[in-house]
């Protein structure tokens, strides 16, 4: 191999020199043998020399030979760098001596970014926005400016260029709860009107025979169905009257706990009908729906039921209403009165006619094409078909298939159902549907608003759990800052978790409600959780990491394998069916659950009748000790007590018992009538006739109280 007797220092000429005797064809057999590879040879395709200025290479007449290895450094085997013939060495920079800095670097004041939204986010204060609003005008209900809003809409994947170009209605709640305002939306009554049934809504107090009337109008048995014939939640019927028109009726309960179910019924209805029985009179709830009726402006028309009893007394009815600001027809006013009896039907013609001639002077119309408004009155969980929302059309149409937005939640409507249980494909006004398909748990009350897709479905829905989230938060941390206010002032209060599980949506807020109007100065009920549905092994685990009751309402019994975790974990389950008995047994636990405030009172009295001196006595038994022959008067008295000692009604001396003695035999006790001698440590002033208290430490319990009407309270 010529190669490998070539000089180091010579290595690149004799490289050069071989390669120029190789021809065309031979220098491609030299490039793929091992000296060409070493040599790293590049052959060029055509017969012409090739300059590659930078990277070292030597052009010849049939081939280019290129050295990849950077030639001036590698060719010089030692440090010393020898100048390669063609090629110039780098020149060395000069260095350049960097000057120390004396002193320290000038520090810049930090300046935040700019903000992209200029407006404090204000959670009390409401906008009202509705379809085709410019951005102009969303800026000026808002307070924000146009930019801050384009940025916004911009972040919503939505492109505004001009202030005066309109906007959907919920493009612009989206862009109000980023500004964290709340809204209210105003549909707009465009449209054909038609005249539409008239919804009403049975109110009054609790057994007064509300139930009992939609009964004997729609001729089904419905009270007997319901848990000792007490409404427990709302039901929407519609009654085709025998005159061919169909009314709507919504019946609410009666019981003081259901206060927002009334308000929701009188919100989302036309007429009230106020039931009042003949027999008992005005109540406290009667005056609650009347207040309720009187909020919504919504006109009334009084049933006074249970005319066919013995003790039914109208007039008195009448009177009382009348002193509670009605106006009834037969004092001048506006208000109808019909006597009835749901039980015989008596009057029952009267009162379909009183209801048909008030919604004919209201002459009821409604919009019957366009997206659908509907208000949800009641929701509840099936086992087999999920999320249910009973809603009633306010207006346009409701149409299956359709993607829609109920409160937080939302989903694409799989099957309405009339009040039958039947499939139809849309709802007009006036009708109460049962709504499927929701992704989860509306809230009763909660209005049905319906979007053009899933998509826009989706961000409404996350828009409002995320302020609803933020509005939460807010009131725990006004809470927080209430009670570290006031918490130097308030003794400390014991905590009752519980867990709340109902069968429908409604139930569930009335059964929290209830509940937490329980809370006393002793103990905070604290609903850590609430749930629509049966009870599960999720609330068991969850009753036991904070220990916690739970309390299910109107829901089936739960499975032994529950039943037993529940015993085995030492967790109380409370069922109940009527709302009386569940607050009368959490009443119970919360009294004996309460740390009661400690108190000190007269447990006994005993009247000094002689005196008797020890004397003489060793040092080591004390000093000389006076002893006092009492006879117990009333009460007892007690060893552990202090006794109090009063003269001609003043007190003397005040201290514990040192001995107390019946017939020569130490006593804890003495009860009325009869003798002691007694010693009070630290007292020797007796006299005959002074009277003798015994004063003890009592824990007082607050008392759980109910009244007539069904309302409860902790009395502390």
């Amino acid at each position: 191999m010529a190669w490998r007797m070539l000089r180091r220092k010579d290595f690149h000429t004799g490289l050069v020199n071989l390669a120029s005797r190789v021809d065309h064809g031979g220098a491609k057999n030299f490039s793929s043998g091992t000296f060409g590879k070493l040599a790293g040879f590049v052959l060029s395709d055509t017969h012409t020399p090739i300059v590659k200025g930078a990277a070292n290479c030597t052009a010849y007449k049939h081939c280019t030979i290129r050295n990849f290895h950077a030639g001036v450094y590698m060719l010089a085997w030692s440090r010393k760098r020898e100048e390669v013939a063609g090629l110039k060495a780098p020149k060395k920079e000069k260095r350049v001596k960097r000057e120390t800095r004396t002193q320290p670097p000038v520090e810049a004041p930090y300046v935040a970014p700019k903000q992209k939204i200029a407006i404090k986010s204000s959670p009390d204060k409401t906008v009202d926005i509705f379809d085709g609003m410019t951005l102009l005008d969303l800026s000026k209900r808002t307070g924000a400016s146009i930019g801050a809003l384009q940025d916004i809409l911009t972040d919503l994947g939505e492109k505004v260029e001009s202030e005066f170009d309109a906007i959907s209605i919920d493009l612009a709640e989206l862009v109000a709860m980023e500004l964290g305002v709340n809204i209210r939306r105003m549909h707009t009554g465009e449209g054909t009107l038609e005249p539409r049934p008239a919804v009403v809504t049975v109110m009054g107090h609790v057994d007064h025979g509300k139930t009992s009337l939609l009964d004997s109008l729609r001729q089904t048995s419905v009270a007997a169905k319901e848990a000792g014939g007490i409404t427990q939640h709302i039901g929407a019927f519609v009654v085709e009257m025998p005159s061919g028109a169909s009314i709507t009726f919504l019946d609410t309960p009666g019981h003081a706990a259901f206060s927002a179910m009334r308000a929701r019924g009188a919100a989302v209805t036309d007429i009230v009908v106020l039931v009042v029985a003949a027999d008992d009179g005005v109540m406290p709830q009667t005056l609650e729906a009347m207040s309720h009726a009187k909020a919504a402006n919504v006109p009334i028309v009084v049933a006074v039921n249970k005319c066919d009893k013995s003790g039914a007394d109208p007039e008195r009815v009448r009177i009382q209403l009348g002193s509670e600001g009605l106006l009834l027809e037969d004092m001048g006013g506006d208000v109808q009165v019909v006597e009835i009896s749901a039980v015989t039907k008596l009057g029952l013609d009267k009162l379909e006619e009183a209801l048909l001639l008030q919604a004919e002077i209201m002459d009821l119309k409604a919009r019957i094409d366009g997206p659908a408004q509907a208000f949800v009155v009641e929701a509840r969980v099936d086992r087999g078909r999920g999320p249910l929302a009973t809603a009633i059309v306010k207006a346009g149409t409701l149409v299956s298939g359709q993607h829609i937005v109920v409160g937080a939640e939302w989903g694409r409507i799989r099957s309405l159902r009339d009040t039958a249980g039947k499939i139809t494909e849309s709802a007009k006004p006036a009708m109460p549907v049962e709504i499927e398909g929701l992704r989860g748990l509306p809230m009763a009350g909660d209005d049905v608003v319906v979007v053009d897709s899933e998509e826009r479905a989706r961000m409404l829905s996350q828009g409002r759990k995320k302020k609803q989230e933020k509005d939460r938060l807010r009131k725990i941390d006004e809470d927080m800052t209430e009670e570290a206010e006031i918490g130097e002032e308030t003794p400390e209060r014991v905590e009752m978790p519980i867990i709340v599980k109902a069968d429908v949506q409604g139930s569930v807020q009335a059964v929290t409600d209830a509940l937490r109007s329980l809370n006393s100065p002793q103990v905070f009920v604290n609903i850590v959780h609430v749930g629509v549905g049966p009870i599960s092994q999720h609330d068991i685990d969850l009753a036991q990491a904070c220990r916690a009751y739970i309390v299910g309402f109107n829901i089936r019994t739960p499975p032994s394998a529950i039943t037993l975790a529940a015993t085995q974990a030492n967790i109380k389950i409370l069922l109940h069916k009527v709302i009386y008995h569940l607050l009368e047994e959490m009443g119970r636990e919360i009294v004996e659950k309460a740390p009661g405030t400690p108190e000190t009172q007269v447990s006994g009295e005993a009247e000094v009748l002689n005196i008797f001196e020890l004397k003489g006595r060793s040092k080591s038994k004390g000093p000389d000790i006076k002893i006092a022959g009492c006879r117990i008067t009333d009460g007892h008295l007690s060893k552990t007590g202090t006794m109090r000692l009063l003269r001609s009604g003043d007190v003397v001396f005040e201290g514990p018992c040192a001995s107390l003695k019946r017939e020569k035999q130490d006593a804890e006790t003495v009860d009325k009538g009869n003798d002691c001698g007694l010693v009070i440590q630290d007292c020797n002033d007796f006299q005959v006739g002074d009277i003798v208290q015994c004063l003890e430490q009592v824990i007082r319990k607050p008392k759980f109280i109910s009244t007539q009407s069904g309302a409860v309270r902790i009395e502390c």
